[in-house]
């Protein structure tokens, strides 16, 4: 018998859209730590590579949910609550943007691009937790993940920047909300990754190699890293924490100003 840290315990991944996916990543290590997991999956273009990711891992559900429809947020927890009856935790990795509003000025964002990725990237956080909270056990966990250009300007990341502050944003109140209930809401704020969403953003290659070279630990950081951390925070290792956010970037959120080469 295992007796990984999430031994029996159940859970939602929100945002596989690929193997190289941080949600896919960390399912794998909530799958090695010994938790039955669901998937969604937001339209038919995206079910027949989330199942087939899916079926990688015994005793998985995939289901239809696009989470900007809150009755496919519904049903998609009604099946859970038929399914499984309880739930332990919901992994949240869902943003959008529009690949036009990562290349120009954030001053030139149109009004409706604007509302899209708030919607999307923060917002769903809250639809997915308000029918994800009756489900959950005592001492659930729901996990979402930032990025540093939530705090600080990022060249090109502009919209999803301020998504992302929203974002971090809700987890606090939504932690204030459910923290009575003994569920608790947190971020893990990643440092940049080659995934599918990243690719959106110009000159991420220049990110890359300019942040491997100042971190603290002098490298960038690998998906299983965050994956890690992510089961820690639905762990209960974790049973005190809620309403923060966890830098897994090598450190870089803690420099104030970036030695130079010759200093290095």
């Amino acid at each position: 018998m295992s007796h990984g840290l999430l031994n029996g315990k159940r859970g939602a991944v929100f945002g596989v859209a690929n193997d190289k996916s941080i949600a896919w990543a960390c399912a794998q290590a909530c799958a090695a730590q010994g938790a039955t997991l669901a998937f969604n999956y937001p339209g038919e273009a995206l079910e027949k590579r989330v199942r087939a990711l899916a079926e990688t891992i015994p005793g998985s559900a995939v289901l239809p949910c696009d989470v900007r429809d809150d009755a496919q947020i519904a049903a998609f927890f009604a099946s859970l609550k038929e399914e499984w009856g309880g739930l332990d935790f919901v992994i949240h990795s869902v943003a959008f943007a529009e690949r036009e509003d990562l290349m120009n000025p954030f001053v030139e964002t149109p009004r409706a691009n604007f509302a899209l990725a708030l919607e999307v990237s923060a917002y769903s956080l809250v639809a997915v937790t308000r029918e994800a909270a009756p489900l959950m056990n005592p001492g659930g966990s729901i996990v979402t993940m930032t990025y540093y250009g939530a705090e600080k300007v990022i060249p090109n990341y502009n919209v999803m920047g301020v998504a992302k502050a929203a974002l971090e944003a809700c987890v606090r109140y939504l932690a204030a909300d459910l923290g009575p209930r003994n569920v608790r809401v947190n971020a893990v704020s990643a440092g940049p990754l080659r995934t599918l969403s990243a690719s959106a953003i110009s000159g991420m290659r220049k990110m890359l190699k300019a942040n491997a070279s100042v971190t603290p630990l002098r490298r960038n950081i690998e998906a299983s890293e965050v994956a890690d951390s992510t089961v820690y925070l639905l762990s209960d290792l974790s049973s005190a924490v809620t309403g923060e956010v966890l830098h897994v970037d090598a450190g870089y959120h803690a420099l104030g100003m970036f030695a130079s080469e010759d200093e290095t």
